[in-house]
Order: structure tokens, then C-alpha cells, then sequence
């Protein structure tokens, strides 16, 4: 091995080296074990309509590095700075490790990429290697976003998304109010849904301007414009899509909403992002003092790329190489060897088995539409109203209860969803409630008031989670991951109560009769949300 050192390792060879092929081999044969769950959430993720962009980055990528090393010197023949490349790699891996201890896919997925920055590091050593990051950088593209992310980006993209659209219809003269995310033209209303946010449209075309920048020929500052310009450019031309929808079914009727129509609009938004991308560099490239066509200001050359592949056949063994196989191979086996210890199944009652009769609170359930549980992804719920002949109206309770929270569903704040119905939030608001007597004790609860036109209702939620009890989302989150590692339990579930306030009622009242129920009830949830 020393002799291949001293040679130049690490680099390619003018034929086969069945050496260096077989240490490489197994650094990638290596790695599939331990990085496993996020290859198989990757592939669950690009089958969304969301991220259906995502097979395609890791070619996008493979071109970015084929261009990078045609368009570079050949490299040094002596690498001795491979260490920075070694400890990058071993880094992915223990974060991989941890990400499979807490079984989050997410966590794993990142350290991939990491990896893939060290094992590039690694061959190539510090020096030349860091000069091939940025396809490297560009797989970041691949990713979907964490859960808890992803809703909070969507309430806020529909909602941006909802008032420039509403703002546009306007400006074509049609009468237009927005209650949320419900866009109201008198006859029709319309929902800004899930679907609508532009989130579809944002990753494309976010992972697009990347390559974009790195292909157009003009200064770091153009670069720069371009690649910050996909964002609002995406959210603008998404809002104006929503806007036309409106006018159209303002002339046309309903069905200019729905179907094929509605689909092949937000793929012409997608192509005019596109396109307008393209004007821009060619707006850019008059600002220069020499001007290039488009067809010369963005370098889309592959002479050579066939040739550049085919030299990993001749890839040079060497130690840093070596090192980086066999440390990766090591933990992927003493990974594979303590696999089978599956937590116990929780000892808990279905939520139908829930008392429908709480002391003179008398309970109807129902079930929730199918496309807001597949949205909720909970592994049971409850959502049930309460009635007591003494109370001047009805308290709802709703729980959604997750077995795993690590695998891509968990819980989620309802003030991502709570605006989508066309609610908006008054007031918020994080308030001490004291359930003593029910096992409960004192506890902090987030209190909002909810209005939708005239109605007011008044909601309080908490996340209950393995015996605690938490207001704020990210929190819970972290503790998923810290008892997945100490207790090995990632179960936990949401609870929310939800009553009126009347006309001419004061909040307070509404308070009380929210709170009655609460200590009624608290006492029947350890059996179903276990502590």
C-alpha cells in the first residue's frame, strides 16, 4: 500500500487498477446498511408530488462533478491532506448512527451527504477536494424537509400565497374576500389548499437556479441574483396562478378549479419561472461590457464527460482510501449486528374505546375526512363533541395519537391547520391551567381565540408526550429524540379542546365550561395516551 502512496495515489490510473477498485467498492457496498432508512425514505419522499424532482439531483450532481474535473488541472500526483476528509467521513457516519438509534430518516439522509463531502475530501485530499463540493452541496436538494418545517413553510406560502392572489383578483375587478385561506367570490369559494402553497413548484425551481448559477458565465454578483431570485420569484408567480384560478372561476364557473385545467396551469407557472430565469441572464448579460448570447453565457458543454467517468476503473488504492472503506464497512456490520431489538408494543386502549359518557357530558364521535387523516397521519384519533344539558354549549375534544414519531409523521401545531379552514387566529397565548385533583396538577396549555367572520370559538391545545406535557412544537420535537436514545419510546399525541364563545359572552365563560370538561376528562387519558 505504501509503494501506491508514494506513486500519486488516490487518483486514476491509464487502465484498470483492480486495487483501488475493490477498496472503492466496498467504501460504496459499505454504506448501504447504515444508510438504509434514509434511501428508503428518499424513495418514499420523490413520490410525492413535491419532491418528484428529487431522482433527478444526484445526476445533476454527477454532471457537476464530471464539469468540475474537466474544467480543472489534473491533480496533484502526491496527496498527503487526506485527514480533514477521513474525519468529515467518520462525522457522517456517527451522525448516521444516531440517526438510526432515534430511527429519523431525516438525520441519516443529512449525514449522507456528509459522507459523500468526506469520501470526496478523502480521495481527492483537502486541497483539490474542496474545489469538488459543489455537487456535493447540490444534493441538499434531494432532501425533504423535516416534517414540522415543511407545514410551517406550507401555512405560511399559502397564506403569502392567498392575500397576492386575492390582490390580484381584485385588481381585475372582481369582488373578492379572504377569510384564511378560503378565497370567497360570493358564489364560490375557493381553498387555497395544501397542495396550492407553491411549495412544488419552490424546490424544482430552488435546486434549478442553483445549477443555473453555476453554469452562467458572468460575475459572482449575477450569480447571486439569480440564485436569490427563485424563491420570490416562485411564491410571486405561484400567488398570480392562484389569482387567475379566481378569475376564471369568477367567468367560467368551478370547474376552472378542479382537474386536469388546474394541474396544467401550475405546470405553466413552473415553465414561465423557468423562462423568466433565462430573461433574467440575458437582462444580466447587457449590463456587462461584453455581452454574450444566452447560448454562450451558460455553459451546458459535456465534451469529455464519457471519458473523465471512465477512469473510476482506474481509481489508485492508497491508506486514506483504504481506511474509509473499511471504517465504513465496520460500522455498517456492527450496525447490521445489533438490529432486532424492536421496542415492546405500548399498552394502550384504541381511542373507540373512549367513554362517550363522562359525568353528564354526553359525547358523539366522528370520523375525519379521508384526505385530512392521510394529512394527519396519526396512528389513532379521536374527535368527538361534548354535551351537557347545563352548559350553554358543546366542547369538542380532539386527539391524534402517534406510535412513531421519527419516521416522517408526528405531531403538528394546529396553527398550521387552523387557517386553512378559513379560521384565523385573534389571540394566542400560553396559559397555566390547574387540573389538580385529576392526576394532572398545574400545566401550561397554548390558549387561542379563532374567529371566521362573526364566529369566535376558543381552543386550547398541549403535546403530550411520554408523561410530559409541552405548548411548543420544536420542544417536543428534541424530546422525541433525546427519549428515542434514553427510553426508547417515541409515542406521543396531541390534545385539543375547542368550545364556542357565544354572542355577548365573555372569554372567561368559555374558559370555565373548556376547563369543566378538561377535568372530567383528563383522568380517562393514561389509558389511552400512555405517560
Amino acid at each position: 500500500m505504501s509503494a501506491t502512496d508514494q506513486a500519486g495515489s488516490g487518483f486514476w490510473a491509464r487502465s484498470l487498477n483492480p486495487a483501488g477498485l475493490l477498496w472503492f467498492t466496498l467504501l460504496l457496498a459499505g454504506s448501504i446498511p447504515i444508510f438504509w432508512i434514509g434511501f428508503v425514505s428518499l424513495a418514499q419522499a420523490w413520490s410525492t408530488a413535491e419532491y418528484s424532482h428529487g431522482p433527478l439531483i444526484p445526476l445533476i450532481s454527477l454532471y457537476l462533478f464530471l464539469r468540475e474535473m474537466r474544467r480543472l488541472p489534473p491533480p496533484a500526483p502526491m496527496v498527503r491532506d487526506r485527514g480533514p476528509g477521513l474525519v468529515i467521513l467518520a462525522f457522517g457516519l456517527l451522525l448516521a448512527v444516531a440517526g438510526n438509534l432515534t430511527r429519523i430518516p431525516d438525520i441519516v439522509t443529512y449525514a449522507f451527504i456528509i459522507w459523500v463531502g468526506g469520501a470526496v475530501l478523502t480521495i481527492f485530499g483537502w486541497e483539490r477536494g474542496k474545489l469538488h463540493q459543489l455537487g456535493v452541496v447540490h444534493l441538499i436538494f434531494m432532501l425533504p424537509l423535516p416534517q414540522f418545517i415543511y407545514l410551517k413553510m406550507t401555512i405560511f406560502l399559502q397564506t403569502i400565497s392567498s392575500e397576492i392572489g386575492v390582490w390580484f383578483v381584485a385588481l381585475m375587478g372582481v369582488p373578492v374576500y379572504l377569510e384564511g385561506n378560503v378565497i370567497d367570490l360570493g358564489v364560490y369559494k375557493l381553498q387555497v389548499a395544501e397542495a396550492c402553497s407553491g411549495l412544488r413548484y419552490l424546490f424544482p425551481i430552488l435546486s434549478f437556479s442553483y445549477l443555473f448559477a453555476i453554469l452562467y458565465r458572468g460575475p459572482v454578483w449575477h450569480k447571486a441574483v439569480l440564485l436569490l431570485a427563485a424563491a420570490p420569484l416562485t411564491v410571486l408567480m405561484n400567488s398570480f396562478r392562484i389569482g387567475m384560478i379566481g378569475v376564471l372561476v369568477n367567468s367560467y364557473g368551478i370547474e376552472q378549479a378542479e382537474g386536469f385545467l388546474h394541474y396544467f396551469e401550475g405546470w405553466v407557472i413552473f415553465g414561465a419561472c423557468i423562462a423568466i430565469l433565462f430573461i433574467m441572464a440575458v437582462a444580466l448579460q447587457q449590463l456587462t461590457s461584453d455581452p454574450k448570447p444566452l447560448s454562450e453565457a451558460i455553459d451546458l458543454d459535456t465534451t469529455g464527460f464519457g471519458a473523465i467517468l471512465s477512469r473510476i476503473t482506474g481509481i489508485r488504492a492508497s491508506r486514506g482510501l483504504a481506511v474509509a472503506a473499511l471504517l465504513t464497512l465496520g460500522v455498517s456490520v456492527g450496525w447490521m449486528l445489533q438490529q432486532g431489538n424492536e421496542p415492546a408494543p405500548l399498552d394502550r386502549d384504541p381511542f373507540t374505546l373512549y367513554p362517550r359518557q363522562i359525568d353528564e357530558w354526553s359525547g358523539t364521535f366522528s370520523m375525519l375526512d379521508p384526505d385530512i387523516e392521510r394529512v394527519l397521519g396519526a396512528t389513532d384519533y379521536l374527535a368527538a363533541s361534548y354535551r351537557n344539558p347545563s352548559e350553554s354549549a358543546p366542547v369538542e375534544l380532539f386527539m391524534a395519537f402517534y406510535e412513531k414519531q421519527t419516521e416522517g409523521d408526528g405531531i403538528h401545531s394546529p396553527e398550521v391547520c387552523l387557517p386553512s379552514g378559513g379560521w384565523e387566529i385573534y389571540s394566542f397565548e400560553t396559559k397555566t391551567v390547574d387540573m389538580s385533583g385529576t392526576g394532572y396538577g398545574r400545566f401550561e396549555v397554548n390558549r387561542a381565540v379563532i374567529q371566521q367572520g362573526l364566529s369566535e370559538q376558543l381552543v386550547y391545545y398541549w403535546f403530550e408526550q411520554r408523561g410530559k406535557r409541552m405548548t411548543n412544537d420544536f420542544k417536543a420535537k428534541m424530546s422525541v429524540v433525546y427519549d428515542s436514545l434514553m427510553i426508547d419510546r417515541t409515542d406521543g399525541a396531541i390534545v385539543r379542546y375547542i368550545t364556542p364563545i357565544l354572542q355577548d359572552e365573555p372569554e372567561g365563560a368559555a374558559d370555565e365550561r373548556l376547563q369543566r370538561l378538561m377535568r372530567e376528562s383528563l383522568p380517562k387519558l393514561p389509558r389511552f395516551v400512555p405517560g
